[in-house]
């Protein structure tokens, strides 16, 4: 492994040990040269996975775009890393277990958009409105009025 501070490619592991739901096992290693200290995270990988973009494009699924566009929704928000991790590993794991390679990038956004309703509604609402692309405050208003958890605002 090499070390991400100084490039050397003698690092030698310290501590090994699953993460709490056991999707990965996290490794703290050191680096011979510069006396580093670090940590790895190595995941089982079932199958190399396509995701089919909207204008055709084929690019290799990407677990930390996944993750990032996760957490941009969850900025701010009281939802601990620990359960947004749990979200990611599962979304891979049902896209790994789902018996395709290639994956439409629509199906991945509907898989997350479920996740972050049943997370928070306040990630859930800034996901979507990247995912569906909101143009202007009444597509927030239309698609907030469709969670039904919210009374309409009556005119003062």
């Amino acid at each position: 492994m090499r070390c991400p501070f100084c490039g050397n490619d003698d690092t030698q592991v310290k501590d090994s040990r699953p993460t709490e739901d056991n999707s990965a096992i996290r490794r703290r290693r050191f680096c011979l040269a510069c006396s580093s200290r670090f940590t790895t995270f190595e995941r089982v990988q079932l199958r190399d996975l396509i995701v089919i973009k909207n204008n055709g494009q084929r690019v290799s699924f990407d677990r930390d775009k996944l993750s990032r566009s996760i957490h941009i929704a969850c900025r701010k928000r009281r939802v601990d890393e620990e359960r947004l991790e749990r979200v990611v590993n599962g979304i891979q794991r049902r896209l790994e277990s789902s018996g395709d390679t290639e994956i439409p990038s629509a199906t991945i956004g509907e898989m997350v958009m479920e996740a972050l309703q049943a997370l928070d509604p306040v990630a859930y609402v800034r996901y979507a409105s990247v995912y569906k692309d909101f143009r202007e405050a009444r597509d927030f208003e239309e698609f907030v009025e469709t969670l039904g958890g919210a009374e309409p605002t009556a005119e003062r």
